[in-house]
């Protein structure tokens, strides 16, 4: 069984998800960028990886550029110590509600796999990797992507 963090940090961590999250609600690349490790990685899919703080941030100003709206928003989650003291990893389940620049409304369910660095400002993210459940129209009529069948090919 996994170690969790003192509560100190997993409040410290906790905070760190939501600013991410607040900061994409209000477009606030600087603040979103700031919750980044300077040679942090991050995957949103296969072949959807980006490294280093500059390019993820241009990564998510481009992809925000097709966005007209978007709300995150945060749920459930838990935190773990690292293999050493300066680290720890995490999962965070989320729900972003967006409109796209064509109009099209659509849901995203997803969790984020985190990896977490302690730097002298606090607590940022050394790698997020997004998890897909359900990406389409908000009538979920799309197809889910955690099905039993899905999981276990996975081997999740």
């Amino acid at each position: 069984m996994a170690t969790p963090v003192p509560a100190d940090d997993f409040v410290a961590i906790s905070r760190l998800v939501h600013r991410y999250a607040d900061a994409v609600v209000h477009r606030d690349a600087d603040r979103w960028g700031s919750c980044w490790a300077t040679d942090a990685t991050w995957e949103l899919g296969p072949g959807r990886q980006v490294e280093g703080r500059a390019a993820i941030v241009g990564l998510w100003t481009s992809a925000m550029a097709g966005m007209a709206a978007v709300v995150q928003m945060v749920h459930n989650g838990d935190v773990e110590v690292g293999d050493d003291d300066g680290t720890a990893t995490g999962r965070w389940y989320i729900d972003e509600r967006f409109r796209r620049a064509t109009g099209a409304n659509e849901i995203l369910l997803a969790h984020y796999e985190d990896g977490y660095v302690r730097t002298a400002d606090g607590w940022r993210f050394s790698r997020r990797r997004l998890q897909v459940h359900y990406i389409g129209p908000p009538d979920l009529s799309a197809e889910f992507s955690n099905t039993a069948d899905g999981l276990a090919a996975r081997g999740a």
